[in-house]
């Protein structure tokens, strides 16, 4: 979730509002131009802050539905190019990045993180429970169904669906994911808990909705894909996701306001090629 809820869970990171306020002199010296009223935006190339291997969202192949987006960005607000700074999805990301002016957007980031500065959201989406649609799940719509009582749950390490289910006492047999792993030298966790579900490892699987969509579109097989949009109590499960600029950045991000409201629809059948559970505010799915 990751940076945000879209890299799995909430890493804790190092504020960047000081780093930000420090650092014009290197960003300059590092080839960053001076946008709109002294921001340190290149006005020309859009440098993309970004994990190098962190499918469905990011990677160096560029086949990451950020990647598109990306440029579609620099399409849109007239940069001619886009440039990456890769660094992993571990403490530091926004300190390293964003914060040391070596790039100036990250492309998905979770609303209301002090961290960055949020745009307005630009899509909404939750963790969502995994299973297959001809098992005895079928119908399955919430952590609490009687269903799930004596069935083997794959889940996150620490995200906010571990709650939700130790309510519910299904952690008694949950099988427990590692919250990180280096996806240069394995699959995603994601990837492995829908091969493990397939395998008959556990039952069904809770996800970052992006994260299940994608892996689940790839397996092959027919699943269910549930938004968990209808937990009482608990961990919230739903996210804004937004782009994150540096607090300083204030005409970039109102540029970046400007391209997601004239660009929404196009953005929303990008999402929905990789199979993310798009949500209106209604809670509602979005099928176009």
């Amino acid at each position: 979730m990751a940076h945000g809820a879209h890299r799995t869970c909430k890493i804790a990171l190092i504020s960047t509002a000081m780093a930000a306020a420090l650092m014009p002199l290197q960003a300059l010296s590092q080839g960053a131009g001076l946008g709109a009223a002294g921001e340190l935006v290149d006005p020309e190339t859009l440098r993309v802050c970004a994990d190098p291997s962190n499918m469905p969202f990011s990677d160096q192949s560029g086949e990451g539905f950020e990647d598109k987006l990306a440029k579609m960005v620099a399409a849109k607000t007239g940069r001619g190019s886009v440039a990456y700074m890769w660094y992993p999805s571990i403490t530091g990301f926004v300190r390293n990045t964003l914060g040391a002016n070596r790039c100036d957007i990250i492309m998905g980031y979770a609303q209301g993180d002090e961290l960055v500065q949020n745009t307005n959201a630009y899509y909404r989406s939750s963790y969502v429970l995994v299973y297959r649609k001809d098992g005895d799940l079928a119908g399955v719509e919430t952590l609490v169904d009687p269903k799930l009582a004596d069935k083997r749950i794959g889940v996150v390490q620490g995200t906010p669906p571990s709650a939700n289910m130790a309510a519910a006492k299904l952690m008694r047999k949950a099988k427990v994911y590692p919250l990180t792993v280096d996806t240069r030298i394995m699959p995603s966790v994601a990837e492995i808990m829908i091969r493990d579900m397939l395998a008959g490892v556990i039952d069904a699987a809770v996800i970052w909705g992006p994260m299940a969509g994608y892996y689940a579109g790839k397996s092959g097989a027919e699943l269910a894909i549930v938004p968990l949009t209808s937990e009482k109590g608990g961990q919230r499960m739903i996210y804004r996701i937004t782009m994150g600029v540096r607090p300083s950045d204030q005409q970039w991000k109102r540029t970046l306001n400007s391209f997601i409201r004239d660009n929404q629809a196009e953005i929303n059948k990008l999402l929905l090629s990789y199979g993310v559970p798009l949500l209106n505010e209604r809670d509602e799915r979005i099928t176009q």
